[in-house]
C-alpha cells in the first residue's frame, strides 16, 4: 500500500461570515444572468425550430416532394398535373378532391404562419405573386424550404409559363406538355364561342354580383376577375365602374341585365343549385325579379374559385360554360 488515507478535521471559523452558527450562502456565479436566459431559451426553440426543419428536409430523399400550394389556381394547375399526391397542405382558398382529405389546410394565402408550415416539414412552397406575408417566406427561406411565387395569370402566354414551372418543379414534364395542348384547345373553342357570339349580333348584357353573408350585394365592374371570365365568353359587363360597388335594387333595375351571375364567397363549395340561389335573390332583391334576367330566368351562379388566381382552370371552364349559355339562348 503505497499511502494510507488520514482523517482530518476542518474546522470554520464562521464569525468572519456574519453569523456565528450560519455560514453564508455560496455565491451564484449564473444568478446575475437569469433574465437572459429566458431570452436565450426563447431564441434557441426558434432556431431549434428551424434546424429541425432543415434537418427535416435534408433527411428527405433527394426525390421526394413535400409541396405546399397557396392559391386556388396554383392547388388546380397542380392537380391538372397529377401531382395531388405530394401535397401536404393547401391554403384556405383551394380545393382538393375527397382522395386527398388527409391534406392539411392552411389559413389565407396573404396570411400564412410560418410554424404551421414548418411542422410539416415541407420541401416546396409554392403560390401566387401575394402569397405573404413576406416575414413567413423569408422565415421558410431560413429554414431551407424552397419557395417559388408564380407570376399572375392575365394571359395564356403566362398561363403556359407557370405550367412549365410547375411542371419542372414538380417532376411532371410530359405532363405539363399534355396539359398546355389541353388548355390551349380550351382557350381556342372559347375564342371560336366568342366569334360566333359576335356574329350573332349585339353582346348580351351581363351584370356580375358578389353575395357575402353578413354584406350586401357587390357588384363586379372593369378590372375584376368576373369582368375577365365575361370578356372571355364574349358579353358585355354592363357594370361601367372599375373594381367592386354596393348598389341599389333601383340602381341593378335601370341596367336591364340579360343575365345575372351570383358568386357567394365562401371556403367551402356551395351545394345549393342555381335555382336555389335565384330564389334567394328574388326573394331579397324582389325589383330583380323585373328585369329581362329575372323574367326569362337567367340567374345563373359562378363557382368562388373561378374569381381567384386569374386566368386558370375554373375562370377558364366558367368562362367557357358562359358562352355555351349565350349560345343556346340565341338560338
Amino acid at each position: 500500500m503505497l499511502f494510507q488515507a488520514t482523517k482530518m478535521s476542518l474546522k470554520i471559523d464562521t464569525s468572519a461570515l456574519g453569523h456565528p452558527h450560519k455560514p453564508k450562502c455560496a455565491f451564484n456565479p449564473l444568478s446575475r444572468f437569469k433574465p437572459l436566459s429566458k431570452v436565450v431559451f426563447i431564441t434557441s426553440a426558434f432556431a431549434a425550430l428551424l434546424s429541425s426543419s432543415a434537418f427535416s428536409a435534408e433527411t428527405h430523399s433527394e426525390h421526394e416532394i413535400r409541396l405546399v400550394s397557396a392559391g386556388t389556381g396554383v392547388t388546380e394547375l397542380v392537380l391538372a398535373l397529377d401531382a395531388g399526391n405530394e401535397l401536404v397542405a393547401i391554403d384556405s382558398t383551394s380545393y382538393v378532391p375527397d382522395g386527398l382529405s388527409h391534406v392539411a389546410k392552411l389559413g389565407y394565402h396573404r396570411m400564412l404562419s410560418a410554424e404551421g408550415i414548418i411542422a410539416l416539414s415541407p420541401t416546396l412552397v409554392v403560390g401566387s405573386d401575394v402569397m405573404g406575408p413576406e416575414t413567413t417566406l423569408n422565415v421558410l427561406k431560413q429554414a431551407h424550404i424552397q419557395v417559388v411565387q408564380l407570376p399572375a395569370t392575365n394571359d395564356e402566354p403566362q398561363l403556359m409559363s407557370n405550367v412549365d414551372t410547375l411542371g419542372q418543379l414538380l417532376n411532371r414534364p410530359d405532363n405539363a406538355i399534355k396539359l398546355k395542348q389541353d388548355l390551349h384547345q380550351q382557350l381556342q373553342s372559347l375564342a371560336d364561342k366568342k366569334q360566333q357570339i359576335s356574329d350573332a349580333g349585339a353582346q348580351p348584357k351581363i351584370l356580375f354580383m358578389l353575395l357575402q353573408e353578413g354584406r350586401g350585394a357587390r357588384v363586379g365592374g372593369k378590372g375584376t376577375a368576373a369582368d375577365t371570365i365575361i370578356a372571355l365568353s364574349g358579353a358585355q359587363n354592363i357594370a361601367e365602374f372599375d373594381g367592386y360597388k354596393s348598389m341599389s335594387q333601383e340602381g341593378i333595375l335601370s341596367l336591364q341585365p340579360d343575365i345575372i351571375l351570383l358568386s357567394k364567397r365562401s371556403d367551402k363549395p356551395t351545394e345549393q343549385t342555381n335555382a336555389q340561389i335565384a330564389q334567394e335573390l328574388i326573394k331579397e332583391m324582389p325589383l330583380l325579379a323585373h328585369t329581362p334576367a329575372g323574367k326569362n330566368g337567367h340567374i345563373q351562379t359562378l363557382a368562388p374559385q373561378a374569381l381567384l388566381g386569374g386566368l386558370g382552370i375554373s375562370a377558364i371552364s366558367a368562362a367557357d360554360t358562359l358562352a355555351s349559355t349565350l349560345l343556346k339562348q340565341n338560338q
